[in-house]
């Protein structure tokens, strides 16, 4: 839908770093807080707790989005690079079927 969205405008350009890394970064903005949860429950504080009271108590600690940026940076680059990496190889392919 995202992709759909940015080719409608002819006038804007976007490679497929950039189109990776914005990707990238929508799904961890939507599974973070789940992770917090997941992360929480591992360092075993939290036994007994509920995944309920757990995400309440990041929220009210703040921690819930502890990382976030550097985060989304990593993936950024990391989808990004890769998804150039996988452009460049399929074209290269069709470049070899042809």
């Amino acid at each position: 839908i995202f992709k759909q969205q940015i080719e409608q405008k002819r006038d804007l350009t976007v490679t497929p770093f950039v189109k990776a890394g914005i990707c990238a970064n929508l799904a961890w903005l939507t599974i973070w807080p789940l992770d917090v949860v997941k992360t929480r429950r591992q360092s075993g504080k939290f036994d007994g707790k509920s995944l309920a009271w757990i995400l309440g108590d990041a929220f009210r600690s703040g921690h819930m989005y502890r990382g976030l940026s550097v985060g989304m940076l990593r993936s950024f680059i990391a989808n990004g690079a890769s998804m150039e990496v996988y452009t460049l190889v399929e074209r290269e392919l069709k470049k070899r079927v042809q």
